[in-house]
């Protein structure tokens, strides 16, 4: 149930992002792509709205916690599984 929980949380970080980056396009999409020296330029961090940035990290934690959630819990079931195997075939384990 645990690594299952971790993957929706996982799952909602990453439809999030997506849709965060459908917005970014869509509010940076008239950006000038070159500067007055004819340089291409990019759109970088302190560029980007306050907003828009705090909504990206805030998904990209949210992204690492269920991915860890995911993986501690998928850990643990299979690491009970085993016991649980150990018991069942008369071996106790350490």
């Amino acid at each position: 149930m645990r690594a299952l929980c971790g993957a929706v949380i996982a799952a909602g970080a990453l439809i999030g992002l997506g849709l965060a980056a459908v917005g970014l396009g869509l509010r940076y999409q008239t950006y000038p792509y070159l500067d007055e020296a004819n340089k291409p330029q990019w759109v970088l961090f302190r560029n980007i709205d306050t907003t828009l940035m705090i909504v990206v990290v805030a998904l990209l934690v949210s992204l690492m916690v269920g991915m860890g959630v995911a993986f501690v819990g998928l850990a643990y079931h299979h690491h009970r599984r085993y016991h649980e195997f150990l018991r069942e075939h008369g071996r106790v384990a350490a």
